[in-house]
C-alpha cells in the first residue's frame, strides 16, 4: 500500500492539464503530458515491462507484460494522463487517515469538504482519504487509473506464480478535451478486449454510454439604428432567444437522469448583427438520439422560413456512440470483470454512464472496452478526493481479471 500511495502522490504532483484551444491541432495539446509519458516510460522499463514505446503521432505510451500461460485472451488496460480545465499548478495532496465522517479542511484555503454538501463522504468513514489543499484539483481523474494499472502489473511481474495471459497497457493524452482516443492504434495494441480504468466510486462497471453530438448554430442579423429600425432590423439575439425557447424545455441535464437524454445549451455569444449558440445532444437510445438531432434541424429550418434569406446556419457532428452496441456482440469483458468484482466481494454497479469515455471511441474502432472504477470522486475541482482503500480495490480487480481470463 505504501508503494502505490507514494506512486499516486508522485503522479498527481505533476501538472498535466490539457488545453482545449489546441485540441486536435497539437498532439498532445500540452508539452507537460509528453514529459509525464516519457518519465512513465522509464519507470515501466525499470519495473520490467516489455515492448515499452511512445507513439509520438497519437501520444500513447504502450507496454506489455508477457503471458506465462498459453491460450488466454490478450487483455488491455487503458487510462489517460491529462487532467481537466481547473488549476493544476502546484498540486499539494493532503492525506487524512481514519476519516471520522466530519468536515475536512482543505489545507489553509478556507474551503471545506463537508458531508453536508457531499453525502458520498459518509461511504468512506474509517478509510484514508487523499484530498486537495483547496487551491487545485487533485488529478485522480485519471492519475488514479494510471497508478492502479502500473501497480497491478508490477504485482504480477513480481509474482510469476500468478498465471495470466499477455497483458497490454496504454496511457494517453487529451481525454479531458475529447480527442485523446481519436488516433488510438487498435491494431498495434493487439488485444481481444480492454478496459479503461477511468470510473468513479468502487463497483462501477460501465459498458453503456451516451450517443453524443454537438450542434453549432450561427445567426446572421441586420443592424439598424434602433430609432429607425421598424421593419428593417433583424436582431440576432432575438433569433437566439427564439431558438432556445423552441427547444424541449424539459429535455435538459437539470431535469433528466439514468437513461434520459437531453439537448444542452453550453455556449451563447453575440450582438444584434451576429450570434452563436452551441448545444450538446445526448441519448443512450439511438432512435431517440436521432430524434433529438432532427428536432434541432427542424427548429433551425422553421426559423429560416420566417426570413427572405437563411439567417440560421447549423453545423452538427457526432462525437461518440454508445459502446453497448459493440460490447453486446462480445460480452467477455463485462462477464470477466463482473466475476472479478464478485470474487472480491465488491457490489457491481452497472448503471449507464451519463457521458462517454475513451472506451466508447475505442469500442467503435473494433476493440470492446468497458470502463471500470478508479476510485476518485468529485472530479474536476477543488473538492476532488480518492480513498486509498478504493485504489487498492481497483488494483485487486485488475489482477483478478487477469487470473480469471487465464483460468477460462
Amino acid at each position: 500500500m505504501e508503494r502505490f500511495v507514494d506512486r499516486f502522490l508522485r503522479y498527481v504532483k505533476k501538472n498535466t492539464r490539457s488545453d482545449e484551444s489546441k485540441a486536435g491541432i497539437e498532439i498532445p495539446s500540452t508539452a507537460s503530458q509528453m514529459e509525464f509519458l516519457e518519465e512513465l516510460s522509464e519507470e515501466l522499463k525499470r519495473i520490467g515491462f516489455e515492448e515499452v514505446k511512445i507513439n509520438k503521432k497519437n501520444a500513447f505510451l504502450t507496454a506489455t507484460v508477457p503471458a506465462n500461460v498459453e491460450n488466454a485472451p490478450v487483455i488491455g488496460f487503458i487510462s489517460h494522463v491529462d487532467t481537466a480545465a481547473f488549476n493544476a499548478e502546484n498540486i499539494s495532496p493532503q492525506i487524512h487517515e481514519n476519516y471520522d465522517g466530519g468536515d475536512i479542511a482543505l489545507g489553509n484555503s478556507g474551503f471545506v469538504l463537508s458531508p453536508k454538501e457531499f453525502p458520498n463522504l459518509k461511504n468512506y468513514v474509517g478509510q484514508t482519504l487523499i484530498t486537495t489543499d483547496g487551491t487545485t484539483l487533485l488529478g485522480a481523474d485519471d492519475k488514479a487509473g494510471v497508478c492502479e494499472i502500473v501497480s497491478a502489473m508490477e504485482y504480477l511481474i513480481e509474482n510469476p506464480q500468478i498465471k495470466h495471459g499477455k497483458l497490454r497497457v496504454a496511457f494517453g493524452c487529451d481525454e479531458e478535451i475529447g480527442v485523446g482516443a481519436n488516433n488510438f492504434d487498435v491494431e498495434d495494441f493487439g488485444c481481444d478486449f480492454a478496459y479503461t480504468m477511468d470510473g468513479s466510486s468502487v463497483g462501477e462497471l460501465q459498458f453503456e454510454c451516451f450517443n453524443a453530438a454537438e450542434a453549432k448554430i450561427d445567426i446572421l442579423g441586420k443592424s439598424v439604428h434602433p430609432g429607425d429600425a421598424k421593419n428593417k432590423m433583424i436582431n440576432a439575439l432575438t433569433i437566439s432567444r427564439d431558438i432556445q425557447m423552441a427547444m424541449p424545455l424539459l429535455s435538459v441535464p437539470e431535469t433528466t437522469e439514468c437513461r434520459e437524454g437531453f439537448i444542452h445549451l453550453i455556449e451563447a455569444h453575440g450582438d444584434v448583427e451576429n450570434a452563436s449558440l452551441v448545444y450538446i445532444i445526448r441519448d443512450h437510445n439511438r432512435e431517440l438520439f436521432e430524434d433529438k438531432k432532427n428536432t434541432v434541424r427542424k427548429i433551425c429550418e422553421e426559423i429560416n422560413s420566417r426570413y427572405d434569406i437563411d439567417r440560421v446556419k447549423l453545423e452538427m457532428h457526432d462525437e461518440y456512440r454508445n459502446m453497448a452496441d459493440i460490447i453486446k456482440n462480445d460480452p467477455r469483458s463485462v462477464d470477466i470483470a463482473t466475476k472479478a468484482m464478485e470474487n472480491l466481494g465488491i457490489t457491481v454497479n452497472k448503471d449507464p454512464i451519463r457521458g462517454g469515455t475513451d472506451g466508447s471511441k475505442i469500442s467503435f474502432m473494433g476493440l470492446p472496452t468497458p470502463n471500470i472504477f478508479a476510485g476518485g470522486e468529485n472530479f474536476h475541482g477543488r473538492f476532488e478526493f480518492v480513498s486509498v482503500q478504493s485504489i487498492q480495490k481497483a488494483i485487486d480487480v485488475i489482477v483478478e481479471i487477469a487470473k480469471i481470463a487465464a483460468e477460462k
